[in-house]
């Protein structure tokens, strides 16, 4: 096939689809991954489309959204090793709050096993992924269901937020930036987003790298909320994503990077334990590093909640309790 013949059917399948993968892409016009990567830089350069990590989409990310069969299918390995490491984080008998998106719906399928979990969500995915699990319980918002991405919006989704306190939010998002935080293009599920969020004493992002330092329309998180990311390691040739991350850390975002590789990236070992799988054994497979960061930036107050105590106050922590992930900071 010539190269004019395979990016016309490329622009053709992402007009049809409004994302695609490069692994569905090569497929389709038997060509490889690299071969067809070119391509899709070539339709860029004419604004035919936009690239995205993994994939292609349709031009005008401030206003478009691609819907859920088409975002499940971007940067899959990426979401893995960010969901291993985030389940990593949360305790036996904790109460959560889990926003909608593939990246969660990921987490919520290592979630299953965890004692004692309550998990607060306004995702269909993430429900269904721990429909089965005997010892988590699943507490749904109200609102309407918005059939892109399987989540429950509006003022009814709002409204059932009101008055919950839980240790920790877990949210995905169409991009992050240190500037503006985190953002999603759709506006109904921004303002849900900042509901949970209003619910939680710390927040926790999960983003893949290809979405540092992408804006989109209506913003979620402001940075100064977001107490940590789960990210993946970026290429290095991807310096926008390499000089977001920094942004972010100097602003005190704690930064979590997951690797698929033996070693930590960077060379040294990881740090902390290893990650959970769904199972509450150590998995062997995914590992992280904590980024240094320039200092510890006020948060909000609190120990984790146990699901008895999802709309009791936030106590202050012990001073002398273990960090369950451990941060290195520059002195």
């Amino acid at each position: 096939m010539f190269a004019a013949e395979r990016r016309q059917l490329i622009l053709e399948m992402v007009r049809a689809n409004g994302a695609v993968s490069l692994r569905e892409l090569a497929r389709v016009v038997q060509t490889s991954e690299v071969t067809v990567r070119r391509d899709v830089r070539a339709l860029e350069a004419e604004g035919l489309l936009d690239r995205r990590h993994g994939g292609a989409v349709l031009p005008g990310g401030f206003t478009r959204e691609s819907g859920f069969p088409q975002k499940s299918h971007l940067a899959t390995a990426e979401k893995t090793a960010i969901a291993d490491v985030a389940a990593g984080l949360v305790e036996e008998g904790e109460a959560i709050v889990v926003g909608a998106g593939t990246t969660t719906q990921e987490l919520a399928r290592r979630l299953a096993r965890v004692p004692g979990l309550t998990v607060v969500t306004n995702s269909l995915l993430v429900a269904q992924a721990l429909a089965h699990a005997n010892r988590v319980e699943v507490v749904m918002t109200g609102g309407t269901l918005r059939g892109s991405n399987y989540a429950l919006v509006g003022s009814g989704a709002e409204q059932s937020l009101h008055g919950l306190r839980v240790s920790r939010a877990f949210l995905s998002g169409a991009g992050l930036t240190a500037e503006r935080g985190l953002s999603t293009s759709n506006m109904l599920s921004a303002s849900v987003d900042r509901a949970l969020v209003q619910a939680a004493a710390e927040v926790v992002v999960l983003a893949d790298h290809g979405k540092l330092g992408t804006d989109t329309m209506f913003q979620t998180v402001p940075t100064d909320l977001i107490t940590r990311l789960v990210t993946d390691e970026p290429p290095g040739h991807d310096e926008r994503a390499a000089m977001e991350l920094q942004a972010l850390a100097d602003q005190g975002v704690q930064i979590t990077v997951a690797s698929s590789s033996g070693t930590a990236a960077g060379g040294g070992p990881s740090t902390g334990p290893g990650p959970r799988t769904a199972e509450g054994a150590p998995s062997g497979r995914q590992h992280r590093r904590d980024v240094p960061l320039p200092g510890q930036r006020g948060r909000h107050p609190g120990a984790p909640l146990r699901a008895a105590s999802l709309t009791a106050a936030v106590d202050p922590a012990p001073a002398d309790r273990p960090a369950r992930v451990a941060d290195l900071r520059r002195r």
